[in-house]
């Protein structure tokens, strides 16, 4: 009799993983070249805006622990096509215990190797994933294990899929018909995407906006490893299928690996995920009139060297 429910058990298993192996896309998001080298030979000028003398890394050093780049990328008709609209560094330390999340602003104004000083959001449009993931070791002085790129209408399905995610809203507003009230809202996968998307209305722009899409993945990963969904079937299906068709990760992160991080996770409760947002020193106009986010670049050394060390719990 204990056959059946095992091979129910195995075979459902293996339908999961015939449908994340099937569903996933491979792409080269990882750089392949040498050391970084920034456009001037590592001449920087401190009087610049935004810079401080500190130069980028040569060679982005191992780190205790792993860390990811979630790359968010918005193709929307008429918007002319996809852009890195949500960057964020993630660092799972090794004793999986939490996990943090380094929001980086796309206007932050900083050098994108062998293109000289822009926001860090042109290293997508200049060579994509790995220019960005160039850019963001060569910031922090630490090597990216994997990179994840994930389109935001991906993010209005996994909503979907868990039947919707109770998410905090920090800052109220209405965008495309949505009212977001101060607080703790369920979002729908509509309203999500709304909400990750507005920026124009929010006090603070591009800042604020990065806070919600932290609080918006905070819940998602919440509910992705929750019980609520591990030990629901139907709904743990859903799920899979909705993110793993909308997400192009490195050629070298397989599936095993993507599944033993996840089951790693499991014990995660609200206060195991700590955001940050890359620092800043202030705010400024680019020498092409643009408006951009000033780094302060000792802290940002600071916060590379947290990372290096897995100590990011004492970091702030």
């Amino acid at each position: 009799m204990l056959a059946v429910p095992v091979v129910a058990v195995g075979g459902y298993l293996g339908w999961l993983n015939h449908l994340v192996t099937s569903n996933i896309k491979f792409a080269d998001l990882m750089p392949t070249g040498g050391p970084l080298v920034p456009v001037d030979g590592g001449a920087f000028d401190p009087s610049e805006p935004g810079e401080g003398g500190i130069p980028t890394a040569a060679v982005p050093a191992e780190s205790a622990g792993d860390n990811y780049l979630l790359i968010g990328s918005d193709a929307r008709s008429g918007l002319g096509g996809a852009r890195s609209d949500v960057i964020i560094f993630v660092h799972v330390p090794i004793d999986k215990h939490n996990v943090s999340l380094i929001h980086f602003p796309r206007d932050m104004y900083v050098f994108i190797p062998g293109h000289g000083r822009n926001k860090i959001n042109a290293a997508f449009a200049f060579g994509g994933a790995p220019l960005l993931v160039d850019t963001v070791q060569g910031m922090l002085g630490v090597k990216i294990d994997h990179v994840a790129m994930i389109g935001f209408e991906g993010f209005k399905r996994m909503t979907d899929a868990v039947g919707g995610l109770d998410v905090y809203v920090e800052e109220g507003g209405k965008i495309d018909g949505h009212v977001f009230t101060q607080g703790m809202m369920h979002l729908d996968g509509e309203m999500a995407l709304a909400f990750v998307r507005e920026r124009y209305d929010l006090s603070q722009g591009d800042i604020s906006r990065g806070r919600r899409q932290q609080a918006f993945l905070k819940a998602l990963m919440l509910e992705a490893v929750s019980v609520e969904t591990l030990a629901n079937p139907a709904k743990l299906a859903t799920f899979i299928d909705s993110a793993t068709s909308n997400v192009i990760v490195d050629r070298g992160f397989d599936v095993g690996q993507m599944r033993g991080e996840l089951l790693s996770l499991n014990g995660l409760r609200p206060g195991d995920i700590r955001f940050l947002t890359a620092p800043l020193s202030g705010f400024g106009r680019s020498p092409y009139g643009a408006s951009i986010d000033l780094v302060d670049w000792v802290k940002l050394t600071q916060l590379g060297t947290a990372i290096r060390e897995d100590r990011l719990d004492s970091y702030s």
